[in-house]
């Protein structure tokens, strides 16, 4: 419409002057500098998205040296703790037994403020827990706690999976014993199989996860840890 009346006014100016009109090419619409700008838009954000995408490749990859940094601590502090334990799981649990006539459940080498202790749990004959603690450099019995534990599920998980085991405690963490430093001992009552679950850790603070099978003490590797 409007480019109809540009040509037309040109034209109108010829014939009242006289003269010759130089006729002026006129190209596009009104919707052309609209265009245009909105092309500019565009580019400007593609380029901070570009921007956005390397700012969050670049969190991403702090974010990964932050979690390395974070593992290699954690390894150093669990092979500085299994280096402390002068006693091995198996002598903690034989101690806990002593003090708590009963079955060991499980046995776990645990932080208590700045000091490390073994932790032996221990089911008695009544049926009550008790959480028995060991000290790891001299296995002798630091104390005992009965804990109150109102869930009679859990006891009867437990005596139904040691009903299906052989294998004590004690002699699922020495055969572990042969893969590494025991740092835990527990018993898989998940219902499926009869098992202890074994961890160990090395030297460089390297952890492993192991199956005791609970009639024949075999040692294998825990698949379902690498999930």
């Amino acid at each position: 419409m409007k480019r109809n009346i540009v040509i037309a006014t040109v034209a109108v100016a010829a014939l009242v002057g006289g003269g010759t009109a130089t006729a002026l090419a006129v190209t596009g619409d009104d919707e052309a500098p609209a265009k245009q700008q909105q092309s500019g838009v565009r580019v400007a954000d593609d380029d901070r998205d570009d921007r956005d995408d390397r700012d969050d490749d670049r969190n991403d990859s702090a974010d990964d040296d932050r979690d390395d940094r974070d593992d290699k601590a954690d390894r150093a502090e669990d092979a500085a703790k299994a280096k402390a334990a002068e006693v091995t799981a198996a002598d903690a649990i034989r101690a806990a037994l002593k003090s708590i006539p009963g079955t060991a459940v499980s046995a776990d080498l645990d932080d208590e403020g700045s000091s490390v202790v073994w932790d032996v749990d221990v089911l008695s004959s009544g049926g009550a827990w008790h959480s028995v603690r060991i000290d790891p450099g001299t296995g002798k019995v630091l104390g005992s706690q009965a804990e109150n534990d109102d869930d009679a599920d859990d006891t009867a998980e437990a005596r139904a999976a040691l009903k299906g085991t052989s294998v004590t405690a004690v002699e699922a963490a020495e055969a572990g014993a042969a893969k590494g430093k025991v740092t835990s001992v527990d018993l898989d009552d998940d219902g499926r199989t009869s098992a202890w679950d074994v961890d160990t850790t090395a030297a460089n603070g390297t952890e492993k996860e192991w199956k005791v099978d609970a009639k024949s003490a075999a040692v294998t590797a825990d698949r379902d840890s690498d999930d």
